[in-house]
């Protein structure tokens, strides 16, 4: 028997399969006829697609809406045909479009399938969605001039938003809710009605803040978000703070000419209830005597705001020497110092040839245990100086300096970089409190309470049930060594008018020149050298020590020395919160 070659074909000799495979042949050519048909009207149809006369047309729509939603007003701009662009210069172009979108309050913008041309029209539909009236649907008809390669866009103010008509203007309609109320945290109003009244005016005066026209510089923003342009927001304290809580979200119709394109309702705003307590405000209030002041009382454990008074938040000026807190933390951890290291008794230090003087001349040095609780600068700016820049502005920083506000209206805390701080003068004048150095007494209540927090600053907050949040600072091992001069500032330094019987009160003292306080001005107008409108008083302290309640830091503008003024202002202050009043 013959068997095949593997290079010669198998084929059947049976008559009756040559029969089938006859008919699937005829089968397979049989449906192969309408797929090639398909095919053919496929490639035809794309070859008119592609050639057809409305193929530049729609083109040139589709680069239009894409650069709309994209925002790409430049692009969109040059689509435009020379009629439209000689009447209309491309920043009124793209004023034109902002306008629609403050008016909308645009949030997002979705453009659909491009249509076919009607005439010299094509209609593209669009989706938007906004702020104030939810997802808004319409068409947008793009005229355009010419036609093929040289078509434009010809353009009319129906272009910058769906659903409006040619010669129509978007506008709106809206009004605000009833405005929230702000609450102390024992739940005593403390700004509530259209009046903002409070059963304690005098704390809310200083906490809960007022309402106004809405800021120029702030007018788009408040414009986009759908507040009518004569308002009245929050514009200082709480009221501004918590501005978009209390004021709820503005209610209203948006109109294409005389035609209603969409509506809302306004929604309340939420109550706010603060950290406030009624009782300290009332005690900074009194502790600072009608005089121009700041005061800040926090509770260290947590970083609620207890009272705040006056320019505490708002008006930096130089520490003084309560920046020594800072300068020590920074040297005892870079190993510099301990708190056994001996210093000269000596009234001054000469940095780079300067001279810089102690408060009064006073000779002062020894440890550093005894230089901090005196106060000494003729041993802290040396120090400062040879902590250097780099190091005195990073640790600065980590107590929170140079860092954006917490919150709106709170001035930042500042210190220069390293790169600019300068020489060793200035770097030693900046370790203690003067130079450039500014910091309000917030920032300082914050210094105090990392001290007292084992190293770990709160992030201060007038929310009650906000969760407490903290930053690391310095380690704990440190912090008790600053903590122990601080003890000392009260027991026995420049910080005695801060004692409380009974209880352990750790703090510092400042007194921040204004001005050359050892030569006699050349101005017959200017104050003597040794008088009290030439220095800021400051001072910083908390209690009890070990787990501390309260920290409370004070600054009395051109009002003499920390410990004289500032000093017994605080004491009176933790002593009310510890209830020893």
């Amino acid at each position: 028997m013959e068997v095949p070659s593997r290079l010669t074909p198998f084929v059947s000799r049976n008559p009756h399969q040559s029969r089938l495979s006859a008919r699937r042949r005829k089968r397979l050519l049989t449906r192969a006829v309408p797929l090639v048909v398909i095919a053919v009207v496929a490639f035809v149809a794309g070859v008119l697609l592609v050639t057809g006369p409305a193929r530049a047309e729609r083109r040139l729509v589709t680069r239009y809406v894409t650069a709309w939603r994209r925002g790409e007003f430049g692009t969109m701009y040059g689509l435009l045909d020379a009629q439209s662009r000689s009447r209309l210069s491309p920043g009124a172009f793209s004023a034109a479009y902002a306008a629609a979108a403050n008016t909308a309050t645009l949030v997002s913008l979705t453009t659909g399938k491009v249509g076919q041309p009607h005439g010299n029209v094509i209609k593209v539909p669009v989706r938007v969605q906004t702020r104030l009236f939810g997802a808004i649907r319409a068409t947008v008809d793009v005229s355009f001039s010419d036609s093929g390669s040289n078509a434009r866009i010809h353009f009319d103010s129906s272009l910058t938003f769906p659903g409006l008509g040619t010669g129509q203007v978007l506008r709106r309609r809206v009004s605000l809710p009833p405005r929230a109320s702000i609450y102390a945290r024992d739940g005593t109003p403390l700004a509530e009605g259209p009046n903002l009244s409070s059963p304690i005016p005098q704390v809310a005066l200083q906490v809960a803040g007022t309402l106004g026209p809405i800021p120029a510089d702030e007018a788009s923003t408040f414009a986009a978000e759908g507040y009518p342009p004569k308002a009245q927001v929050g514009v200082d304290g709480l009221e501004l703070i918590y501005q978009r809580q209390l004021a709820g979200t503005p209610g209203g119709t948006l109109l294409a000419g005389f035609r209603v394109l969409a509506r809302s309702k306004a929604k309340a705003g939420k109550p706010v209830t603060t950290t406030i307590d009624p009782a300290l405000e009332d005690a900074e209030i009194a502790a600072m005597a009608d005089r121009y002041a700041g005061m800040v009382a926090m509770n260290p454990q947590n970083g609620q705001l207890l009272a705040v008074a006056g320019i505490a938040y708002s008006a930096p000026q130089p520490p003084g020497s309560t920046m020594k807190i800072i300068t020590s933390t920074g040297a005892l951890a870079a190993g510099i110092v301990k708190l056994g290291t001996t210093f000269p008794i000596a009234t001054s230090s000469t940095i780079d040839g300067y001279t810089l003087q102690n408060a009064g001349s006073e000779a002062c040095g020894g440890t550093l245990l005894n230089a901090f609780a005196v106060s000494c600068n003729s041993v802290f700016a040396p120090l400062g100086a040879r902590l250097g820049g780099p190091r005195l502005v990073a640790i600065a920083q980590r107590f929170g300096f140079n860092e954006a506000p917490t919150f709106p209206g709170e001035a930042p805390s500042t210190i220069p970089s390293a790169a600019t701080i300068g020489d060793s003068l200035a770097v030693g004048s900046s370790a203690i409190g003067q130079g450039m150095v500014l910091a309000t007494p917030l920032e300082m209540a914050i210094a105090g309470a990392a001290i007292g927090m084992r190293g770990r600053r709160p992030v201060p907050t007038f929310l009650l049930h906000q969760k407490p949040r903290f930053v690391s600072v310095t380690t704990p091992k440190v912090a008790g060594l600053v903590q122990r001069m601080m003890i000392a500032v009260v027991e026995y330094g420049t910080g005695t008018a801060a004692q409380i019987p009974g209880v352990t009160v750790a703090g510092k003292t400042g007194t921040a020149e204004l001005t050359n306080t050892t030569t006699p001005s050349s101005n017959p107008s200017a104050p003597p050298p040794n008088s009290p409108l030439n220095t800021d008083a400051w001072f910083v302290g908390y209690a009890p020590v070990g787990k501390p309640r309260i920290v409370v830091a004070a600054l009395f503008p051109s009002q003499g020395a920390g410990g004289a003024t500032a000093a017994p202002a605080v004491q009176q202050v933790l002593a009310a919160a510890l209830g020893k009043g």
